[in-house]
């Protein structure tokens, strides 16, 4: 850790900086409405925690590198080269600041203004947080030339604050083993933190991070000096730019500092992602509508001239963001959230700084880059032509919606129960399959709609053919759904969804999974919030049956078959048979294995990193051949191949 910044830290922040809110008995008690959950998700967001205080530190100006490691012994270990938290006496709580920051909900130089103009993290909750839910935790502080250290148990001090050493190295050191028996899994999945730092060096150019797994000595770095023009060009890669430049806009306003990269491209989707303080919002809020407001406010002065000469077309905010990539991220000094995940920014006067800034910064782009100018306007008149092609499309499934005209797809077979809570539909490939199902189910509860062939590939067409989708079609109006525009923040209204759960269920091979994969990308794409809320499941219908003699048994993967049969004895007299298709078993056998609650096992499906997810979808089932050979290549050793 080298100290390389000659900022005079000791008179901005101190143990006067560090404030205290309220204690931290509560979070080991309740800690999912800290966290969010207790399994993967939530044992990760601590990593997150600790990694954005010292995120901060860069963001103030103080630090330009972290490291974190994952030990062999489950501890993890963030260290960075920042001002290292304070260790004086706290006047108002009597102890030293450091274990007011430690223990108390909130507490910290977040909410004093003058020792950090914006921060992260979890809105407040803290390393506190990480702390209380850890069984061991020991901070080490590198400051004004000593080395300060103390230990905690369950989040609670071993013993006072003391100096262990001197040192010329400045920062905060975190070394932490998680509590299981509040966590059900303690495995760090480097894959999951990998991607958290590398978005974190794309929105904080400049900041050096390292991540280290003991476990496999595996190594990587990241760095971005371009942030988030090399952020747009990677998340752009498997589209085909119209524009030649990214576009890039920088500016401060009222202590609020915005910066955006967008670029268009050939493709049918908008596709805009936003952060506050590194927090992704994805729920978006008043950043993003500033955003929305001036990108059609200052497009469409040069659109109109275009729009006078051609009265059949009429242009909407959606036309003006098709095919763009976007990502607004902006450093405010006291971020307000809302929503159900706390990832909605509701900061009013937000939106109105961020829609100045891009409205003079794109204007100058527009004025200086005519050639760029020109195709964008002629991406966004195409895009209101094809949109009012896509309304008449859509206003026939409104016409087709159950709830409206009461006639429900004839493939259909319903359910007797009335309550959505309590009812199920099976999405099956294949008529075949459809009809096993129908008869199989508990007709009070399950409802089946059995889908022909592979439905269309909603990643390379135009929106109206996808509304004029017979499959499509039938999808929307089963599930009662209906789709309204981005334009009036309605992109899916799910208040008449007739099912709770909506469950995936195609063959267990090659096709299977291709299938399985066209229909979520329409879920992902254009009924995000099933997902969100819960609703989406995939089947898990067995890949073996073992017999031996009246014996007989399912297995779901290899391992499975091979226990079974190692128990059975002697091979050359059990007989396994390969399920490659839903059709091939009987009614009875789909019930027992995939549609009885008892004993089925349902695959939730939820969204970890929306913008991971995004780029997945766009390199499966996008028009580039070469990143899906790659992303097929690298991912071949988890797959399972069917001779």
């Amino acid at each position: 850790m080298n100290n390389n910044h000659n900022k005079d830290y000791t008179t901005t922040y101190t143990e006067d900086s560090i404030r205290s809110l309220e204690g931290i008995e509560h979070i080991r008690l309740r800690p999912s409405m800290y966290i969010g959950d207790v399994g993967i998700r939530g044992l990760h967001h601590l990593v997150y925690e600790v990694i954005d205080n010292s995120v901060d530190e860069a963001l103030a100006g103080f630090c330009n590198k972290i490291w974190i490691k994952i030990h062999k012994d489950g501890f993890i270990s963030v260290i960075d080269n920042g001002r290292g938290i304070p260790i004086g006496i706290h006047k108002k709580e009597g102890k030293s600041a450091l274990e007011v920051v430690m223990t108390k909900v909130g507490a910290g130089g977040k909410f004093d203004k003058n020792s950090y103009k914006v921060s992260g993290g979890l809105h407040g909750v803290g390393i506190s947080c990480v702390n209380a839910l850890s069984k061991k935790l020991t901070v080490t502080i590198y400051r004004e030339g000593k080395i300060y250290q103390q230990e905690y148990y369950k989040g609670k001090p071993i013993y006072s604050v003391k100096c262990i050493g001197n040192t010329n190295k400045i920062g905060t050191k975190i070394h932490y083993l998680v509590d299981n028996s509040i966590f059900n899994n303690i495995t760090y999945d480097y894959e999951i933190l990998s991607t958290r730092l590398k978005e974190l060096s794309f929105l904080n150019k400049g900041l050096h991070l390292f991540l280290e797994d003991e476990r496999n000595n595996k190594k990587e770095s990241f760095l971005s000096e371009n942030g988030l023009r090399e952020y747009i060009t990677i998340l752009d890669k498997d589209q085909v730019p119209i524009t030649k430049n990214v576009i890039l806009i920088e500016g401060e306003k009222e202590n609020t500092i915005v910066e955006v990269a967008m670029q268009y491209n050939t493709s049918y989707k908008a596709r805009i992602y936003s952060y506050v303080n590194n927090i992704n919002t994805y729920e978006g809020g008043t950043h993003i509508s500033g955003f929305r407001r001036s990108l059609t406010r200052t497009l469409k002065k040069y659109t109109d001239v275009y729009v006078s000469k051609d009265k059949k077309v009429e242009l909407t905010g959606d036309d003006f963001r098709e095919g763009i990539t976007a990502i607004i991220s902006v450093r405010v000094m006291d971020p307000q959230f809302e929503g159900q995940t706390k990832t909605k920014l509701s900061n009013h006067e937000v939106g109105g700084i961020v829609d100045k800034i891009v409205g003079e910064k794109l204007n100058n782009y527009l004025e200086e880059n005519p050639i760029d100018r020109k195709k964008i306007i002629d991406k966004i008149i195409l895009a209101a032509k094809a949109r009012q092609a896509a309304r008449k499309a859509r206003e026939l499934i409104q016409k087709k919606n159950p709830i409206i005209s009461g006639i429900l797809p004839g493939k259909l077979a319903d359910c007797s129960f009335n309550n959505p809570e309590n009812c199920e539909i099976y999405l099956v490939e294949g008529d075949s399959a459809g009809g096993t199902a129908k008869q199989g189910r508990d007709r009070n509860f399950q409802a089946i709609l059995p889908l022909r062939g592979k439905i269309l590939n909603v990643e390379k067409a135009m929106q109206y053919k996808i509304f004029e989708n017979e499959e499509i079609k039938n999808i929307f109006t089963s599930l009662g759904v209906s789709i309204g525009t981005e334009e009036d923040q309605k992109v899916l209204n799910i208040k008449k969804l007739r099912y709770n759960k909506i469950i995936i269920m195609t063959d267990a091979d090659i096709d299977g999974s291709h299938i399985s994969t066209l229909i979520l990308t329409l879920f992902f794409r254009y009924m995000k919030p099933l997902i969100e809320k819960g609703h989406i499941y995939i089947a898990t219908p067995p890949l073996y049956l073992i017999r031996k003699g009246n014996y007989s048994k399912y297995a779901w993967n290899d391992q499975e078959r091979e226990n079974i049969v190692k128990k059975l004895g002697e091979r050359k007299y059990v007989n396994i048979q390969r399920y490659k298709g839903l059709g091939e078993m009987n009614a009875e056998q789909l019930w027992d294995t995939t549609m009885n609650p008892k004993n089925r096992t349902l695959r939730k499906v939820n969204i970890e990193n929306y913008t991971e997810a995004d780029r997945i979808f766009s390199i499966l089932m996008g028009d580039d051949v070469p990143p899906r050979r790659n992303f097929i290549e690298k991912n071949a050793i988890y797959a399972r191949i069917d001779v």
